[in-house]
């Protein structure tokens, strides 16, 4: 059994509280397995070092992973009672276990606190994730179950945004 524990959007505030390591990671990136192996190590050790190690599947939380501001993969943060910081050293055991050991975490600039994942604008960053995947499981139900075209579903989304702009500007 994993001592790495799987984060989702339900249950992503657990980080607010304690010490942790994050990894965001997709399950089809080379760089991203090639880390494995070492934060499943990382997290066997997490207990001696006092932290929690989770990862987050970004294919499968993409509102957590807007929240984070993820861009590249993978990406790690070091959350400690609510305050983050990007973690940009090397990926081996080593490396972090003297983050946390060492206390490098201290010499690193926190995360802004209105691009904090805890943020409103952050909030507001995992909701737009959300919507862009809703959106996206209507234009594949319209394409793949109805048989639409896809330049009619494209057409129709074109229209609800114009009727939406219409309506909010009037």
């Amino acid at each position: 059994r994993s001592s790495v524990r799987v984060l989702c959007g339900s249950n992503w505030s657990l980080v607010l509280q304690g010490q942790w390591m994050l990894e965001f990671y997709a399950p089809w990136c080379p760089a991203c397995q090639q880390i494995e192996a070492t934060w499943e190590s990382f997290g066997k050790e997490s207990e001696r070092l006092g932290i929690n190690v989770g990862k987050v599947d970004v294919t499968q939380e993409p509102g957590l992973s807007g929240r984070f501001f993820v861009t590249t993969l993978p990406t790690i943060y070091h959350a400690n009672d609510g305050v983050f910081r990007r973690y940009r050293g090397s990926r081996t055991l080593e490396d972090l276990q003297d983050y946390i050991l060492e206390r490098k975490w201290e010499a690193v600039e926190p995360v802004a606190g209105w691009k904090s994942p805890s943020s409103i604008m952050m909030h507001g960053m995992a909701g737009l994730f959300h919507f862009s995947g809703w959106i996206r499981q209507i234009h594949n139900y319209l394409t793949g179950t109805l048989g639409v075209h896809v330049w009619v579903s494209y057409a129709i989304f074109i229209l609800a945004t114009l009727l939406i702009g219409l309506l909010l500007g009037l």
